[in-house]
C-alpha cells in the first residue's frame, strides 16, 4: 500500500490515486503511513457480533458505504488478510484485485513464503489477480517470478518478492487505467 502511494505520488504520468486506506484493525501501521503520506485512512472494526456470515456481512457493507463515500473505483487488497465474501465481489466486479507472494495457482493462501520453500521449488514469485469467491483463485492478470536461492528463509525470500510486487502492481494498475481510458475515449 505504502509502495503504491509513493508511486502515485512521484509519478507525472500515472493516472490513479489511492483516496482511502481500510482496515479492521486500528494498530497497523499502514493507517499511519497512509495518513502520512496525506491519504485518507480509516479503521473498521469487526462487528461484535458471534454470527459469523452475519458480522462478515456487517463488516463488508460498512467498507462498502465508506468506499461509496471516497467514490473508489478500484479496489487494492493489499495485506488484506479475509476472504471477500459475495457481497463485495458483487458491488466490485472485475474492480477488486489483490496482489499475491506467489506464483498461483501455485501456492495459495497466508503462508506463501512458507509452503515455496517446504516445496523445494527454486522459482517463486508475485501474483496480481482479479478477486473471487475462492482463496487466491481470479483471473490472474500478471505475475513477476523471483529465484529461490539455497540458504533462503522466509524473511530473505519476501524480501525478494516484495521488490517485484511494488514494481508489478502498479505497472498493473497503469495498465488498467490505461485501458480504461481508452475505452471512455
Amino acid at each position: 500500500m505504502e509502495a503504491m502511494i509513493r508511486y502515485q505520488q512521484t509519478n507525472v504520468d500515472c493516472g490513479h490515486q489511492t483516496v482511502l486506506v481500510l482496515s479492521d484493525r486500528p494498530d497497523v501501521k499502514g493507517l499511519d503511513r497512509a495518513g502520512r503520506l496525506g491519504v485518507d485512512s480509516v479503521c473498521v472494526p469487526l462487528p461484535s457480533i458471534t454470527d459469523h456470515a452475519e458480522r462478515r456481512l456487517q463488516h463488508e457493507q460498512a467498507i462498502q458505504k465508506h468506499l461509496e463515500m471516497a467514490e473508489v473505483e478500484l479496489v487494492l487488497l493489499s495485506g488484506y488478510m479475509r476472504l471477500v465474501s459475495p457481497f463485495l465481489i458483487h458491488n466490485w466486479p472485475n474492480c477488486l484485485l489483490n496482489i499475491h507472494p506467489s506464483l498461483l495457482p501455485a501456492f495459495p493462501g497466508a503462508h506463501a513464503h512458507r509452503d515455496v520453500l517446504a516445496a523445494g521449488v527454486n522459482v517463486s514469485g508475485c501474483t496480481v489477480h482479479y478477486v473471487d469467491e475462492g482463496m487466491d483463485t481470479g483471473a490472474i492478470l500478471a505475475q513477476r517470478r523471483v529465484p529461490v536461492f539455497p540458504g533462503d528463509d522466509v524473511a530473505l525470500l519476501a524480501e525478494r518478492v516484495k521488490v517485484e510486487e511494488h514494481t508489478l502492481y502498479p505497472m498493473v494498475i497503469d495498465r488498467l487505467v490505461g485501458s480504461s481510458l481508452e475505452k471512455a475515449d
